[in-house]
């Protein structure tokens, strides 16, 4: 089939929901295209304790980003290349988004994404995919839990309720009995049971969409030639893949398409603006004995806090850290610090960074990676690297806090005569990582923002029957992981879709209504 109602570019964390749903109507004919193979039976992506297995694998796109004027310039963006996308690929640390973020969305133009209605669509991404704590804990989390609460910070559940603060607990994880419970896999698995009017065509990469003469999106063409979409396109490639392929079918900043051959059909400054990231430091300890099981995917407690940092921004923690069971050296030992055969590790990043980057095209090939710059660390009030300087000190404050210290044999990274608040800054970014949440390149907003790329029914402006659902779509950062705030996107995206099907004036008048199919 060359013709389709609906056609998903990326089968990821957002499109996977998407298709599944919209095929929820035996009358559309949906089309998922994805670019990687499929994930069903293949262990190495659906057992949640290898994903590490993953980073830098034919799974992995495997993003180089640009030299970092303060940051550091080799970390690897690691985006999954395969059906579940990134959801297929990351640790499982399942949060639905604190009310708090969701009305800073709603502040900046979101209309409708608001805590009321986006519960709904949370109770729906639950109604497919398993979030639970592990069904054991060891030892060691156990002491770096007890730790948190003996420097001042009570343990919390994470109850997922929409209220948030600080706190350390164990992490609820989107895996069952050990198998990841990705989009793909709460949505379409198994494949052969899925309905006939649903075609996933992995294997299958997307040079560009196609628009007809009045700006309206037809289709796209792809390595299986030109496949047609006779009512919408839905883009969900991610905060890279969809600003790209964008600007690749002339929809973005019309100077910079221009400067590398690019027909401008939409000139749309916003598109792979705004990019966002929660960067990450690390320190390292090497322990007096090997790690205890159980283990289920090594990083399972998470730690919140207040610095202080910016004393008007206090209504959600500013700081989240990240405890490994492992010695994370990957960044740390190639510029010569030691590694251990047993340690641990404490990960502060900054939940809320304040530097913005950009996504732009290298040329205008489709197979050429794009210009990928997040300028780190260049926020004009240093607040981003103020932040990661406090999550140092906590990590330590809580390393020689009982009952962890009693783990500790000692500090690997950036170790002990790393002190001052300069030295500890110079160390976090040179040996800097990511969290893997690039967010905000298709930034979602009120139709009268410039800025703006989709409207909050996300259609993508100056352009008809195409819409964005991923995390480019998010106007701010998600104060923890977002992995299942996508899910929710594709949710809402499919709930949208079939509105304007429906009740097509109702739909583009009323951004903050929801319409039921029954209604």
């Amino acid at each position: 089939m060359t013709h389709f109602d609906y056609i998903i570019i990326g089968g990821g964390t957002a499109g996977s929901v998407i298709a599944a749903r919209l095929a929820e109507d035996p009358t559309c004919r949906v089309a998922l295209l994805e670019a990687g193979p499929s994930d069903e039976g293949d262990p190495r992506i659906l057992e949640a304790r290898a994903w590490m297995g993953l980073l830098g694998s034919e799974l992995d796109w495997d993003y180089v980003i640009e030299p970092q004027a303060r940051g550091n310039s080799t970390i690897r963006h690691s985006r999954g290349k395969m059906l579940g996308g990134c959801s297929g690929h990351n640790s499982c640390i399942a949060f639905r988004p604190p009310d708090a973020d969701l009305r800073r969305w709603e502040a900046q133009g979101a209309a409708g994404w608001g805590p009321a209605e986006m519960a709904h669509f949370y109770e729906k991404v639950r109604e497919r995919v398993f979030i639970a704590e592990p069904p054991g804990t060891n030892s060691l989390n156990e002491a770096a839990v007890s730790a948190a609460q003996a420097v001042g910070l009570p343990r919390v559940a994470f109850a997922n309720n929409g209220a948030f603060g600080p706190g350390a607990g164990i992490f609820k994880l989107n895996i069952k009995e050990g198998i990841r419970q990705s989009a793909s896999v709460a949505y379409l698995h198994p494949l052969a049971e899925l309905p006939n009017n649903l075609t996933i065509l992995t294997g299958t990469q997307v040079y560009r969409i196609v628009l007809d003469e009045q700006n309206r999106a037809i289709g796209v063409d792809s390595s299986r030639g030109r496949i047609y979409a006779d009512r919408e396109v839905i883009l969900c490639a991610g905060a890279f893949g969809s600003p790209q392929l964008l600007m690749l079918s002339g929809i973005g900043p019309a100077h910079q398409l221009a400067d590398v051959g690019v027909r401008v059909c939409v000139d749309l400054p916003g598109v792979g603006a705004n990019l966002m990231d929660h960067p990450e430091g690390v320190i390292v300890w090497e322990s007096v004995r090997p790690i205890p099981e159980p283990i289920s995917q090594y990083w399972e407690v998470g730690v919140f806090a207040h610095t202080g940092v910016d004393p008007a921004d206090a209504e959600l923690p500013d700081l989240m850290l990240h405890f490994g069971l492992m010695p994370f050296t990957w960044n740390t030992q190639p510029l010569g610090f030691p590694t251990a055969q047993h340690g641990f590790s404490l990960t502060p990043n900054v939940c809320r960074a304040r530097s913005r980057g950009t996504v732009r095209l290298r040329t205008s090939h489709p197979n050429d990676v794009p210009r990928i710059d997040f300028q780190y660390f260049t926020d004009l009030e240093g607040y981003d690297e103020q932040v990661m300087v406090e999550g140092v000190k906590l990590a330590r404050r809580m390393a020689a806090a009982s009952p962890l210290r009693d783990w500790v044999a000692r500090e690997l990274a950036p170790g002990p005569e790393i002190l001052d608040a300069a030295a500890i800054s110079e160390y976090v970014r040179r040996t800097a990582n990511t969290v893997y949440h690039p967010a905000g390149t298709c930034r979602m907003g009120a139709v009268d923002d410039p800025a703006v790329v989709v409207d909050p029914q996300l259609r993508v402006q100056g352009v008809e029957n195409l819409r964005v659902a991923d995390a480019s779509i998010f106007p701010s950062l998600t104060t923890v992981n977002p992995a299942i705030t996508v899910m929710m996107i594709g949710e809402k995206c499919a709930q949208q879709t079939k509105d304007d099907r429906l009740f097509p004036t109702f739909a583009s008048d009323c951004g903050q209504c929801v319409a039921s199919e029954t209604e």
